[in-house]
């Protein structure tokens, strides 16, 4: 009578634990894979994400949603996307760590019938839809607009992204096109910053008192940005009054910072940034191509732009976010379907 009592408990607990999504025709699930939760701008996609997936519970269009937040390992990654596979979701939307590393999980999601889009963070695996940004456009733009502002010489600290990352690549060799065309430009130091605040202001910190004067910090955005300026900032003599040119990754409050140092010093940079709002356009192209709807294989999300123009317009924003608008189903339809 008791030599059961072990299995009798083990099937309690099973009753008792929570049953995982599943997905059925009826029934349709989407799912997150994001690879990195680290920094304010994945935070904020992931948020606008859960909006539109909410959104889109609450009018029928998907049942529920799933979000798998990893710590940026293509291992943890590859096994996320295999539970999502066997639990048959019907869209799995995955900001990856490795443009190439995903890829034989992606094909075994595609052959189970499940739509793969990777966006910001891209595989490069043929069956998947590539959501993207234009990271060598807009940060070669946004380099020559540094290399304006500081005259065309001096020398600049580049600071790195999410390492391993596709848009790390992108963007450090879009940075590096430009810099080959001013010789009297030197790099001084070279960090990773992790798109995060924090660890870009202690890799500039650390540097800092080996290194010349400093007119240029070439970065990546997440909110890197102020981290960068903090650190010169607290580094204080001669960047009391005279800080390099940081390059704004969207960051609100190093946008609230600039306005401050514009109005006392007359400094001036430039900010660009992808927008983290890409999470909810995700889920809406998800959406419409569960039901039905075409679209290119590869699309391109607009940046975000700050300078003196508009500098005004972003300076009372509310702090600790990435400047981003909120794209809806309506914008979707309109801007990456196919008529």
């Amino acid at each position: 009578m008791f030599r059961n009592r072990g299995l009798y408990a083990a099937v309690a607990v099973a009753m008792l634990a929570p049953v995982p999504v599943m997905a059925s025709p009826e029934a349709p699930v989407i799912a997150l894979s994001n690879s990195f939760y680290g920094n304010t701008w994945r935070q904020q996609m992931v948020t606008a994400f859960e909006e539109a997936a909410r959104e889109a519970q609450a009018s029928g269009a998907i049942a529920d949603y799933v979000v798998m937040n990893g710590d940026g390992s293509v291992v943890q990654q590859n096994s996320q996307m295999a539970e999502l596979i066997l639990r048959g979701v019907d869209v799995i939307a995955i900001n990856a760590a490795s443009e190439t590393a995903l890829n034989g999980m992606i094909e075994r999601a595609c052959a189970a019938g499940i739509i793969v889009i990777s966006f910001d963070s891209v595989a490069s695996a043929p069956c998947n839809y590539q959501l993207n940004f234009d990271f060598l456009g807009y940060k070669a733009e946004q380099a020559e607009a540094v290399m304006d502002l500081i005259g065309g010489s001096g020398n600049v600290i580049v600071v790195r992204g999410v390492a391993g990352s596709a848009p790390d690549e992108a963007m450090y060799s879009a940075q590096q096109s430009v810099l080959a065309n001013y010789p009297d430009v030197t790099v001084v130091a070279e960090v990773y910053g992790q798109a995060t605040a924090a660890v870009a202001q202690s890799a500039i910190a650390n540097v800092l008192p080996s290194l010349p004067r400093v007119d240029a910090v070439l970065a990546q955005g997440g909110s890197d940005d102020m981290g960068i300026a903090q650190a010169f900032v607290q580094y204080g003599g001669e960047y009391t009054d005279n800080m390099p040119v940081i390059e704004g990754g969207g960051g609100t409050d190093f946008v609230q910072w600039w306005a401050q140092e514009n109005a006392r010093t007359g400094y001036n940079t430039i900010s660009m940034n992808t927008t983290p709002g890409i999470g909810g356009a995700v889920l809406w192209l998800g959406v419409s191509l569960l039901q039905g709807a075409e679209s290119p294989r590869e699309m391109i999300m607009p940046v975000a732009t700050v300078d003196d123009q508009n500098l005004a317009q972003y300076a009372d924003l509310p702090a600790g976010q990435i400047i981003s608008p909120s794209y809806s189903l309506e914008w979707v339809q309109e801007n990456l379907l196919i008529d």
